[in-house]
């Protein structure tokens, strides 16, 4: 057995590896810790962005279908609770995405992100106009080789384990195609990561840092409703499964959530309409949307108004390892402390 100042010294030779594995992810970031709070509408707002960034992680507003001045006002607010980087998530479909750029410039925002769809090249030289550097989501290699000649200074890559609108590749799928192959940018990875061994194990593959949602969702600085949160401390990893499609012609994009009566509730909509198209009630147009309009305002039910049980708990499948709500700084030092005993124990095995 290893003396008190051996053990010290183990430790302490853990942390500087460890340091310079996640370095080129601080660096980028500007912060002691290459995390970066996933963007999660209704959640990711001043108070946990700004919690996530004092910590040393990255927070990330979410601006979801925010228009301009409610950005702005956000920006503004989360500047006053934090002097440390954090970052804006901007929806490439939104109808203002021009002008939500815009503030962003005018903001001086330090890093854009880039979400639910592939950026232009032009909607990335306009973010970088005043120096911000830009994050683009990459599902697949030959995106990721687009992204970055269309400029895109870093990328995440996210696994389906993910919460809320997921691709279909899982991250250890696309870490094993993407990681050894770009190198040219910073490459942050998301979906299921729930400890420290995970966020070690992706550095040693070549990636720069990791992207967490479902984590924070939980903490205390999160103003998810109660209910939210206690969902998931009670949920297993089998719990948050994607949305089903019932039928080819209507498509459904998948979003993985808790399972609950409002994700029964949609299996039957759905059949209902598929009915009423195969009837003549409706034509394939109406029904598109019909199914299309069942969710909404469902997360904002289940995060602010506290329904779990019809509204739309977006979770990941880490969700099975939210045991407590606990302050995002908490959740950061239990992924350091984890990823450095990992390597302090292997270091011991050799």
């Amino acid at each position: 057995m290893a003396s008190m100042p051996d053990a010290m010294d183990e430790t302490a030779a853990a942390a500087e590896r460890f340091d310079t594995l996640q370095k080129r992810g601080t660096a980028f970031l500007g912060t002691r810790h290459a995390i970066l709070g996933g963007a999660m509408s209704w959640v990711s707002e001043r108070h946990l962005v700004s919690a996530i960034s004092n910590a040393g992680g990255f927070g990330v507003i979410a601006c979801g279908a925010m228009p301009p001045a409610l950005l702005e006002k956000e920006i503004e607010a989360t500047k006053v609770l934090t002097d440390k980087p954090f970052g804006v998530n901007l929806i490439t479909m939104h109808p203002q995405l021009d002008e939500l750029i815009q503030v962003c410039v005018r903001q001086k925002a330090s890093h854009v992100v880039f979400a639910g769809g592939i950026p232009s090249a032009a909607h990335i030289k306009a973010a970088k106009a005043a120096g911000a550097l830009v994050i683009a989501f990459a599902p697949a290699l030959v995106l990721a080789k687009r992204l970055i000649k269309s400029g895109a200074d870093g990328l995440v890559i996210e696994g389906s384990e993910a919460g809320g609108h997921i691709g279909p590749v899982s991250l250890t799928v696309l870490a094993q195609e993407i990681l050894p192959n770009i190198t040219e940018v910073p490459v942050f990875v998301a979906g299921g990561i729930g400890r420290g061994e995970a966020l070690l194990a992706y550095l040693e593959m070549g990636a720069s840092g990791v992207q967490l949602g479902t984590l924070f969702a939980a903490t205390t600085e999160s103003i998810a409703h109660d209910n939210f949160k206690t969902a998931f401390i009670r949920a297993a990893a089998r719990d948050a499964v994607p949305s089903v499609q019932l039928d080819e012609r209507f498509p459904v994009i998948p979003v993985r959530g808790l399972v609950n009566e409002g994700t029964r509730r949609f299996m039957r909509h759905q059949a209902e309409v598929v009915e009423k198209f195969q009837s003549g009630a409706l034509d394939k147009t109406a029904a598109q949307l019909e199914i299309e309009h069942f969710w909404a305002g469902a997360l904002r039910r289940a995060v602010i108004e506290g329904d779990v049980e019809s509204g739309s708990v977006m979770a990941g499948q880490s969700v099975g390892m939210v045991t407590a709500v606990q302050p995002a700084a908490e959740v950061i030092a239990a992924l350091r402390a984890q990823a450095i005993a990992a390597l302090v124990a292997r270091g011991t095995r050799g």
